[in-house]
């Protein structure tokens, strides 16, 4: 809330006693636009919606949200409202203020709303006919209360047609442009603004760029060929790099707004940036396509093409449906790991070898069976249902056990590639690469440990990239195969 709004709220508003306070609903009492949100719902759960709605359209804009309400199925409890906004209305209430909604969406969601609430003697609404907007909701409160009868909380342009016939005006969450015509041409009795961040930092967080880490992965390749002096392959990865980013980006965008429902009844996911309202359908829907299409454009230029199709469609698949399958979803976890390799692969010239996918198969394995054991601990601890996974308490100690043998197993294959001919031909001191197998147990051994003590509350590899323990483990494990690269006598 900002200074203006607290000032206000601290007088607890100066309003004429016998006059109504009338407030809006989306983007005002809730901090979501719900026709987006019941579109994406309903497409999500039909697809035929998208070719029903134009008909729909064509009948009115009050019709089209009328049909879309019916196939929203929301929990009033869960959606985010603005806080300081609601605490007001209590206390008006409690008062013995009339306090009514009065809104453009559909009058479902709005009774829904109302009745989880219990603070609106009245509700006023879009009914499939009359889409109360505007004009269309000034008159409505004109008719209802009369000219300059009521009191109007709103938040954007369309709501000057009914603060300019209201005795006053409450300004929610608007732009700085509203707020300022707001002030220049009404009675302005309070401005109320709960955003903790603006939309371009909202964006940026629903991007997830700490999850970027986990693409270095396409510089494995690179590394492991000991091609360290030519700067073509160094361009093309670095270039796959950022077309892994981008997908990657574009896919965590498409998945927030397919999981809204159960981020809002997360503790923690629902502060993302969707799910608390800081940001709309609408945006994440303008977005996405534009950054997988950079991300297309990137791999095509590094090479990584195919190894980013892979992926893309792997991500989908994954977040779609096959996350709900049991052990199925790790496997496909393993794989969006072990793909990057082969983009950075191709964008390299590298090709991935046999031993580096072995190792790379159990290592990821084990780091995909991390994230979902520490997950399943989580929702234990908090005696919560595991949201569209396919596991229950009782596969908790078997997952562990899975995922333990596969730490071992990455090990074994290491041991084999260290006594193998392949290691000889590339290494001039392959014995010193022993070092890299009791660094890479504990590594993974740790993890286990950490997730085991509740520590574990990310991604592996994104919790590794802010460990410094997992620094120092990474930094010897780069000075071992670095000695086991210089010659002889050096």
């Amino acid at each position: 809330m900002n200074e203006v709004g607290r000032r206000a709220l601290d007088a607890d508003v100066q309003m004429g006693a016998d006059l109504p306070i009338c407030v809006d609903l989306d983007g005002t009492l809730l901090k979501i636009d719900s026709l987006q949100e019941a579109a994406l719902a309903a497409a999500l759960s039909d697809v035929r919606v998208l070719v029903r709605a134009p008909a729909w359209l064509a009948k009115g804009k009050a019709h089209l949200k009328q049909e879309l309400a019916r196939r929203w199925r929301f929990d009033p409890a869960h959606l985010p409202y603005n806080e300081p906004l609601v605490d007001l209305l209590r206390r008006m209430r409690a008062a013995g203020r009339r306090i009514v909604l009065v809104t453009a969406a559909d009058r479902a969601v709005a009774e829904a709303v109302a009745g989880h609430l219990g603070l609106f003697q009245e509700v006023l609404a879009s009914d499939g006919a009359r889409n109360l907007r505007g004009a269309n909701k000034a008159e409505a409160l004109c008719e209802r209360f009369g000219e300059q009868r009521f009191i109007y909380a709103g938040n954007d342009r369309s709501d000057h047609r009914v603060w300019e016939r209201a005795a006053a005006a409450i300004v929610v969450n608007a732009p700085r442009h509203i707020q300022r015509a707001a002030g220049e041409r009404y009675s302005v009795a309070a401005v109320i603004d709960d955003r903790d961040t603006s939309w371009p930092q909202a964006l940026f967080k629903a991007m997830r760029p700490y999850q970027w880490v986990k693409n270095l992965l396409v510089f494995a390749p690179l590394l492991a060929s000991g091609d360290f002096t030519s700067a073509s392959p160094w361009i093309a990865t670095t270039l796959a790099f950022g077309a892994f980013c981008a997908a990657a980006s574009a896919i965590y965008l498409l998945n927030d707004m397919s999981d809204l429902a159960a981020d809002r009844m997360h503790p923690r996911k629902r502060r993302r940036p969707f799910a608390s309202g800081a940001l709309t359908p609408a945006v994440g829907l303008a977005l996405a396509p534009f950054l997988m299409a950079l991300g297309f454009l990137l791999a095509a230029l590094s090479g990584a093409l195919v190894g980013l199709l892979a992926y893309c469609a792997l991500s989908l698949s994954y977040n779609l449906r096959l996350k709900e399958a049991p052990l199925v979803d790790v496997f496909i976890l393993a794989a969006l790991y072990t793909v990057r390799l082969f983009g950075g692969g191709e964008a390299a010239g590298h090709p991935v070898s046999p031993w580096l996918l072995g190792f790379s198969t159990f290592l990821f394995l084990s780091l995909a069976l991390v994230k979902r054991v520490s997950e399943l601990r989580r929702l234990r601890l908090e005696k919560r249902p595991a949201a569209r996974r396919g596991y229950g308490e009782v596969d908790l100690e078997m997952l562990q056990m899975m995922g333990c043998a596969a730490t071992f197993a990455s090990a074994v294959v290491l041991a084999l590639y260290i006594q193998s001919d392949t290691a000889f031909a590339a290494y001039a001191r392959p014995s010193l690469l022993w070092g890299v197998i009791p660094l890479m147990l504990f590594w993974q051994c740790r993890l286990w440990l950490s997730t085991a003590r509740g520590y574990m509350h990310d991604d592996p590899i994104v919790y590794a990239s802010r460990d410094w323990v997992s620094w120092l483990v990474f930094a010897c494990f780069g000075a071992v195969v670095l000695a086991a690269r210089l010659p002889v006598g050096v």
